[in-house]
């Protein structure tokens, strides 16, 4: 467990590195390719800083409101709340606000900027389905997800996703205007080398950056996993859980593509591809995530 969580956080630490150089360099090359100049880069950084803030703001109000999130009732749900609250005092956390979402798929995820205002939204299918040891799973995935900040860092990476994508469509309607030319034209061979390395960021950019958003959240799954499992020293009921949850055939009705990334399991069944395609995917492979925590 010691050694998943450790080479885990070393990992997204260096893909979040990676992603800010990404969009460091895009913002450069747009501002060398273009009359942009310098600003280009100071361009990307203001939109990268500008997402963030309102981000890290609203992002919990949004993804509660539009997954149709309401808040658990102690009075008819004490047992989830109870569970809740007891998972958050081993973990040394303030005790998340509990929402449940009214639909038979099973699945949870957790939102918020820090853990003093998180909360954890788990469908009405999970509390049905879930025996107590893989109940206490799941919850103390989300947990974890809160103490390791993997709900802001995940955030992060689709901000520097969208302002990559951003920048890049910026670039290419630029170019289309005419303003990448003159500026090739002005500054001879080194221009045309630029102007053709500004092109091919555009391209390839957004690509890279969905590919590293990705990898972000397919690390940080497998260590709330890790840290689960550390919190229950049960391993056996969160793999208990994700059997359960990959041989459900519901698809949550109110999961979509921005949030997609959040649940603990793929909310699209739909999308649950192998091969090359799995470098597209929110998620590690249920089998995988399961043989690890069963090997702990």
């Amino acid at each position: 467990m010691y050694d998943q969580i450790a080479s885990n956080k070393l990992r997204s630490t260096a893909l979040i590195a990676v992603f800010v150089l990404l969009v460091a360099l895009i913002g450069y090359v747009f501002g060398q390719a273009t009359d942009w100049g310098y600003l280009g880069l100071v361009l990307a950084l203001v939109v990268a800083f500008v997402m963030s803030w309102g981000s890290y703001w609203f992002s919990d109000r949004i993804v509660l409101s539009i997954s149709h999130a309401r808040p658990v009732d102690r009075a008819t749900e004490p047992y989830l709340v109870n569970t809740v609250e007891g998972l958050a005092i081993a973990a040394g956390l303030p005790v998340p606000r509990a929402y449940v979402i009214d639909d038979p798929a099973p699945n949870a995820f957790a939102t918020g900027r820090n853990p003093e205002n998180a909360a954890i939204a788990v469908t009405s299918g999970l509390v049905q389905m879930m025996n107590r040891q893989e109940l206490e799973g799941v919850l103390a995935h989300e947990l974890s997800h809160i103490k390791n900040y993997d709900t802001l860092l995940q955030t992060l990476a689709a901000v520097l996703a969208g302002t990559v994508t951003l920048i890049s469509e910026w670039m290419m309607r630029s170019f289309w205007w005419g303003g990448g030319r003159r500026r090739s034209s002005d500054s001879g061979q080194l221009g045309a080398v630029i102007m053709l390395l500004a092109i091919v960021l555009a391209v390839l950019a957004p690509l890279a950056a969905m590919l590293i958003q990705l990898a972000i959240s397919r690390k940080r799954e497998y260590l709330a996993d890790a840290s689960a499992a550390m919190l229950t020293r049960y391993p056996a009921g969160l793999a208990g859980a994700l059997k359960k949850i990959g041989a459900d055939q519901n698809q949550l009705r109110v999961a979509n593509k921005a949030t997609e990334s959040l649940y603990i399991a793929n909310p699209l069944k739909a999308n649950r591809r192998g091969g090359m395609n799995a470098l597209f995917n929110t998620h590690p492979p249920l089998d995988d995530r399961i043989a690890r925590l069963e090997a702990m």
